[in-house]
């Protein structure tokens, strides 16, 4: 358990990491080129780790170097591993491998953590049996562990629900390249968290592969196309940004977060302008993003295109003159645990009035009080309510070791800001 120290008004540099999404992509589609590939500035964390293991299972060399990534495909056909892989609570680790799995011939089965067990899959296994895979949840409930048989994928016309999660249509679009014909998925409803589609469309093409994209609703890919190897930098991780922009905010400080881009297709990057509407005054500069807080005031905003923030600014929201109302949020529903509720529990812990829906929260500060924050084994409820005791005496974090998911090093940056 971790005690938070209170501060005033911050004025710090922090360097933001590298970001977990374009790094566990950019590793599978490296495993899928043939030839060798260097990630460089790859974040190194649980996720990540579980995704390399994987690949090595899988028979693709992934060596971990001091600031990169080397991963090398020599073979031209993918062998199932001879073991069970295990990802923990790595969601993205999970979802992308359902797909690569198909791409190798033999059985593979896949599991996780408790958590991971409790999180539903069903969506992307019913595409992937439309274009000729067996693949199936081993308990019938929709949710791992999995089985699934490898060899050639048929390709084709799909449908994929696209409600619950935008990793099912990645996991589908990084390997469809390698199917046998061309694949085209229509999306079935609204497609959420765009922004996530937009980095896979973007690394897909840093490696030399196109998708047709029609406003979301439909994706198409050539069959025949191959990745090609090459040595790929991951920009900074907006997500993990968004803690050092909220404390500027919530100390009423100035802190100049590096290592970002702000033009990045990132959907979190734009959390900075959520602050603004809250308060903040906002400096955009080549590679980083100045914050400086001002009075806070409640706002209505619907996150559903930064959904990996929403914890942040619910934390900002204790601060916030009036109430803030989130929306867009369902899929928070079936992360690392259900973020909703999480966030309501350990919001009103501290005092404030909270009103949870199954896709918005509502938030009206209150009396404070110190509080011991359960984090549910998340890494962004630990993170998102370290804010809180920026300003509330007494907030202590347990489990704080499970930031390693994404951010190892979190609470050492945060007590660095004080210095």
């Amino acid at each position: 358990m971790i005690e938070i120290k209170t501060s005033g008004p911050l004025k710090t540099t922090v360097k933001t990491p590298p970001s977990k999404s374009y790094t566990n992509r950019a590793l599978l589609v490296s495993a899928l080129a043939e030839g060798e590939s260097v990630v460089e500035n790859p974040l190194f964390s649980d996720d990540t780790h579980f995704m390399c293991q994987a690949l090595k299972d899988y028979g693709v060399s992934a060596e971990k170097e001091d600031n990169a990534f080397r991963i090398k495909r020599s073979e031209s056909q993918l062998g199932a591993p001879q073991n069970e892989i295990y990802v923990g609570n790595a969601g993205t680790t999970m979802r992308f491998l359902t797909t690569f799995a198909c791409l190798a011939k033999g059985e593979t089965k896949l599991n996780g953590d408790e958590r991971m067990l409790e999180r539903p899959i069903g969506d992307l296994l019913t595409c992937l049996q439309s274009l000729g895979v067996n693949a199936k949840a081993d308990l019938g409930n929709q949710c791992p562990p999995l089985t699934i048989q490898g060899g050639n994928v048929r390709g084709g016309k799909a449908g994929l629900a696209g409600n619950k999660s935008s990793q099912y249509l990645t996991s589908v679009l990084q390997c469809a390249p390698y199917f046998d014909n061309d694949t085209q998925i229509n999306i079935v409803g609204e497609l959420t968290s765009k922004s996530y589609i937009d980095i896979t469309l973007e690394v897909m093409s840093a490696f030399g592969v196109s998708v047709e994209n029609n406003d979301y609703q439909q994706f198409s890919v050539k069959a025949g196309q191959k990745y090609k190897p090459r040595v790929y930098r991951v920009e900074g991780d907006a997500s993990s940004a968004s803690y050092f922009i909220a404390a500027a905010a919530v100390s009423g400080g100035e802190v100049t977060v590096t290592g970002l881009n702000p033009n990045s297709v990132q959907g979190d990057i734009k959390f900075a302008d959520v602050m603004v509407q809250m308060g903040c005054s906002v400096e955009k500069k080549s590679d980083s993003i100045i914050v400086r807080g001002g009075p806070l005031k409640g706002i209505h905003v619907d996150m559903n295109n930064m959904p990996d923030t929403a914890q942040t600014l619910a934390v900002v929201a204790l601060f916030a003159e009036g109430e803030t109302v989130i929306t867009g949020i369902g899929n928070l529903k079936i992360k690392e645990t259900d973020r909703i509720e999480a966030l309501a529990t350990e919001l009103t812990r501290l005092g404030a009035e909270v009103k949870a829906g199954s896709d918005f929260l509502v938030i009206r500060p209150g009396e404070y009080r110190p509080a011991e924050i359960e984090t549910y084994n998340d890494h962004r409820m630990a993170m998102s309510f370290a804010l809180a005791g920026l300003k509330i005496p007494g907030v202590k974090i347990k489990n704080p070791q499970c930031v390693g998911k994404s951010f190892p090093d979190f609470f050492d940056r945060f007590q660095e800001m004080y210095e």
